[in-house]
């Protein structure tokens, strides 16, 4: 990677005047939604049994509470409650859950055309413990669910070849047919110029070994204008401490234009080809961190649809880091991952008040 300059920016979340920024995202905002560029988020939609007292583990937990989640879908969500234009590409059981989770998507106004049902396999379910400091630890069952029997014949390869960003995760990797589908729809979104976004979201029991896990998920890395990854991440795929710049330039390649590095509330690392940098996060009470990283790609991916010289100019791209930290604090104030997505103003709100 080439860093035209040895210099590190770090910027607080008092530093920014954000006028103009705030004036093109609400501007983006409060256009017609068919009018915005298009984000579609390919992948797993899960409904997310979340303890509903803090425990250990579920054999503590007295009960649980049913709550829309995976990945992808918190993305489309998180893009469409910023005021932008989102669908989403995944496949359901033909039951209840299945049936719950696609009303989800439509209150929410994203884009369902690319959705399909099966009428053999489950729709997809998370057992999520949740800490007293409002981490989690997941469970999954190994039963091949609707969502990893998506084929390619089931895309809806229009809705892609139009879209102006195609986000994606790698849990549709781990086996087929959703690998190739993945593969399928990754490659026609590239031939057809669309920027293409990666978040990892690693889930290493869901692999068949940690080895396997850095090999699928390093399979499509060299593909992707946009990764998002979280330091325990980097840890987790480089074998190394996410700390150091070094490590993290490990993940770059020739095409990346930006590499961000989440850490929760101590905000963000960023990497472009002419400038790196941290952005401070936000200090809040936590209650559920899931879903903080996909509010978090939201709103860069919403910055970027609306940004288009965001990698080039580091004020704008500092201010689009911002605004995320912003939506992914606001995310884990709330149980639940899609129930804590933030709006715009939502966001602006925190940044002003913590301005002061």
């Amino acid at each position: 990677m080439t860093v035209y300059s040895n210099k590190v920016s770090v910027y607080s979340n008092k530093a920014f005047g954000f006028k103009y920024f705030r004036q093109e995202l609400k501007m983006a905002a409060n256009s017609s939604a068919n009018s915005n560029p298009l984000i579609v988020s390919f992948g797993e939609m899960v409904v997310d049994l979340l303890s509903d007292v803090a425990a250990v583990s579920s054999v503590e937990s007295s009960g649980f509470l049913k709550a829309p989640g995976g990945a992808p879908a918190n993305v489309a969500c998180a893009v469409k409650k910023l005021g932008g234009n989102s669908a989403f590409i995944g496949k359901f059981g033909d039951d209840e859950f299945g049936h719950m989770l696609v009303d989800v998507l439509k209150k929410h106004g994203v884009n369902i055309e690319g959705i399909c049902f099966d009428s053999y396999a489950r729709t997809a379910c998370a057992v999520v413990i949740i800490k007293e400091n409002g981490e989690r630890e997941f469970s999954f069952s190994k039963e091949p669910s609707a969502t990893m029997l998506l084929k390619e014949s089931e895309l809806k390869m229009g809705l892609i070849k139009q879209s102006k960003i195609f986000h994606f995760g790698s849990i549709s990797l781990i086996s087929e047919p959703s690998r190739s589908a993945h593969m399928a729809a990754m490659n026609a979104a590239k031939e057809a110029g669309v920027f293409l976004s990666y978040d990892p979201n690693v889930r290493i029991a869901l692999w068949p070994s940690p080895d396997a896990a850095r090999e699928g998920i390093f399979s499509i890395w060299n593909c992707a204008d946009f990764i998002k990854v979280s330091d325990e991440e980097v840890a987790f795929l480089t074998q190394g401490d996410p700390e150091r710049d070094d490590v993290v330039l490990s993940l770059w390649h020739d095409n990346l234009k930006l590499l961000v590095v989440t850490d929760g509330e101590k905000g963000c690392r960023y990497f472009t080809k002419h400038f790196k940098g941290k952005v401070n996060g936000f200090s809040v009470k936590t209650v559920d961190t899931t879903g903080a990283g996909d509010a978090f790609v939201g709103a860069v991916l919403f910055s970027v649809a609306n940004q288009t010289n965001l990698f080039h100019d580091e004020e704008k791209l500092r201010e689009a880091l911002l605004f995320a930290n912003a939506c992914a604090a606001i995310c884990v104030t709330t149980k639940g991952a899609i129930p804590g997505l933030p709006t715009s103003s939502d966001a602006f709100e925190l940044i002003k008040s913590k301005a002061k």
